[in-house]
């Protein structure tokens, strides 16, 4: 399972690329200069979420590459060097890959992807959305046991003098600080699992359509997307769509229509479903969740808070512990 996570950002950028490039392409600017014009001016400007919008040094970089008849693809897989997890561009270089050598036209193509990354990207962020309330919960849970030390400080309890200058209040602050450490530790792995996802539904149905939207067999298809998405870094997205692609090549052979339309169906089932599940997911953490409180939150608090403020209170009135 793909558990990468391209940045919002990222994919944008890379929607937005694929969109200009399909508008200039088809209105017969020449491949090897089209990089060239999303270098200049509109590509420098701010993203609306504050960020580069398309990333103006890689793709000066891929115009240079183009203008030498360099392999673009090539070109692109280089400038992930500092951003190994830019699965969206990696997404973009099968994508033109696919295209130019199953001769497929390229205009269309990009059009059409750019629409599948957009289609990723929202589905990723429905899941962080929904994963948005459990989070913050558990970052208001895990501040329980601070919040019960400063409460026993308000409330006039000698609580740090017993902490850290008592035997017992030592063996209360490494407990309960263990206790503390665990259930973040707990928490992230909790967190980190329930966003661990598919973070390329369909992408491989898709790219078997566009190759055979240029005339290859179904079989020289789905060959060269699997070399292709190997060739990107990108092979295990090849492994988990083999079986669904199979399902509807042969679904259209048995119907006698076009795989081209049944293959862009299947991904965008694919995209659904992952959003579906993501937010399945995040529905289960906030039940989750519930167990690193138990376990570790609530025990804390008591050992770093309440404890402390009767060991105080026994002090003040001269009773030894």
């Amino acid at each position: 399972m793909v558990t990468r996570r391209a940045p919002a950002a990222a994919v944008d950028g890379a929607a937005s690329v694929c969109e200009r490039l399909a508008v200039l392409l088809a209105a017969g600017v020449s491949p090897s200069t089209v990089w060239g014009y999303l270098t200049d001016g509109g590509d420098r400007e701010a993203a609306p979420d504050g960020s580069s919008g398309a990333e103006p040094d890689r793709l000066r970089r891929l115009d240079d590459a183009a203008r030498r008849g360099d392999d673009v693809v090539a070109a692109i897989l280089e400038t992930l060097g500092q951003d190994p997890d830019d699965d969206a561009w990696r997404a973009v270089a099968a994508a033109w890959a696919v295209s130019t050598e199953a001769g497929a036209p390229v205009a269309p193509a990009l059009r059409s992807f750019a629409d599948v990354l957009r289609g990723i990207e929202r589905s990723r962020r429905e899941v962080e959305v929904a994963l948005a309330g459990p989070v913050v919960s558990s970052r208001i849970v895990l501040a329980l046991p601070v919040v019960a030390v400063g409460l026993g400080v308000v409330l006039g309890f000698d609580v740090l003098g017993v902490l850290f200058g008592t035997a017992a209040g030592l063996t209360c602050l490494a407990v309960g600080s263990g206790l503390a450490a665990l259930a973040v530790l707990w928490v992230r792995r909790l967190t980190a699992r329930a966003r661990r996802a598919d973070t390329s539904p369909g992408l491989a149905a898709e790219l078997v359509a566009i190759a055979m939207a240029g005339g290859a067999s179904a079989p020289h298809a789905v060959a060269l997307v699997e070399r292709t998405l190997e060739r990107v870094g990108l092979s295990s997205v090849a492994e988990r769509g083999t079986e669904a692609i199979g399902r509807t090549l042969a679904l259209s052979r048995r119907a006698g229509v076009p795989a081209g339309e049944l293959l862009r169906s299947e991904a965008e089932s694919e995209r659904l479903r992952a959003a579906t599940d993501g937010a399945a997911r995040a529905a289960r953490l906030g039940s989750l969740l519930l167990i690193p409180l138990g376990v570790c939150v609530l025990p804390s608090f008591l050992v770093l808070g309440v404890v402390p403020m009767v060991l105080s209170l026994l002090s003040s009135t001269g009773l030894s512990w």
